[in-house]
């Protein structure tokens, strides 16, 4: 058995991959800031501001959910939305790592996330762009840094079912433009996304690290 720590785990990724986890047998410690029932372990923490609970296990992974869709004109864009935007994506990945990366086992994985939208430009975009572009160099730079114990990937994801994304999918029609705008021609499901997360983190994935997983329906390199 292995154990792993989801930070932001009541979001329906999270949900979902803690399923599969458990399934076969692994130990997922949440921390999130609100409670969710599917979570009997939750621990309450704040990964922006910092604020995280004393942990005795060691980790054999991490995952850091947190993130955002903020869609507006560059033009209508404040200091304070870049801002929120790094927050809770890039400081609050680095706050996570700083304060557990030092109880992670050998060999241990952490997956981070970012979007289709830093290989793509796309209008409205600016401002999660940015904070996921740093992710993706935060990605790289850590999985030199933190070589060889532990590997650090980032799943680039297109617009997916969660309960964030539901206002861009909130009928057929608009799930249907969504899914014409990629080249397979559907929009992603947590499902499939749950069980990349429980790949990076398995010995599967042992011999993979610095990598940016492209799951955007061929989005970001196919053309047709």
């Amino acid at each position: 058995m292995k154990t792993f720590l989801f930070i932001g785990a009541n979001s329906d990724m999270a949900i979902e991959a803690r399923k599969l986890m458990e399934m076969q047998g692994d130990k997922v410690i949440s921390i999130s800031r609100s409670e969710n029932t599917y979570f009997p372990d939750f621990i309450e923490g704040n990964p922006v501001l910092n604020e995280f609970p004393e942990i005795e296990s060691t980790f054999d992974g991490l995952v850091y959910f947190p993130g955002s869709i903020t869609l507006k004109p560059f033009r209508s864009l404040k200091s304070t939305d870049f801002q929120a935007e790094f927050e809770i994506n890039v400081l609050g990945a680095i706050n996570s790592l700083q304060k557990y990366s030092s109880r992670m086992n050998e060999g241990a994985s952490v997956v981070l996330f970012s979007t289709v939208a830093v290989q793509v430009g796309m209008p409205f975009h600016s401002a999660v762009s940015m904070a996921k572009g740093a992710v993706e160099g935060l990605t790289r730079a850590l999985a030199a840094e933190f070589a060889p114990k532990i590997r650090v990937n980032c799943i680039a994801p297109s617009l997916t079912h969660t309960k964030m994304a539901e206002k861009f999918l909130s009928s057929p029609e608009k799930i249907d433009a969504v899914a014409q705008r990629h080249p397979l021609k559907k929009v992603g499901s947590v499902a499939v996304l749950a069980k990349s997360i429980v790949y990076l983190l398995s010995d599967s994935s042992a011999w993979m690290t610095g990598q940016i997983l492209h799951l955007d329906g061929g989005m970001s390199s196919v053309k047709v």
